[in-house]
């Protein structure tokens, strides 16, 4: 099994900057991929950003230019900085991993961090 936890969402004024940290506790064998995504209101969730178990990175337009994704191997921990943040970046942010434990390809999400960005 394998835990997420989000922190560093709030409120914070158009051109602002957040880092989002991700720490991932339990058991597993090796990362596939980690990434990000959001939820507005009344709107799909969607990819932010993601970064694989060798570190490539990808990036959603919308963020793109913005923001950093990274990962801290040695505190099993993800981040996320954005920078020059928008009001349309208002949304709750979720980390996501898909990892193999037990032999077996696994999915797992974190309960979220509220964003909200103000004009």
């Amino acid at each position: 099994q394998v835990q997420l936890v989000e922190s560093g969402g709030g409120l914070v004024q158009a051109g602002g900057s957040l880092r989002l940290s991700c720490a991932a506790s339990g058991i597993f064998s090796s990362i596939i991929v980690m990434g990000w995504y959001r939820q507005a209101p009344g709107k799909q969730r969607e990819l932010v950003a993601t970064i694989t178990g060798p570190g490539a990175t990808f990036y959603a337009d919308s963020v793109k230019g913005r923001s950093t994704i990274s990962r801290d191997n040695a505190k099993n921990t993800m981040y996320l900085q954005m920078n020059r943040l928008k009001p349309e970046d208002t949304a709750v942010y979720y980390c996501k991993t898909n990892i193999i434990a037990s032999q077996e390809i696994m999915e797992y999400w974190g309960k979220g961090t509220l964003v909200t960005v103000s004009s």
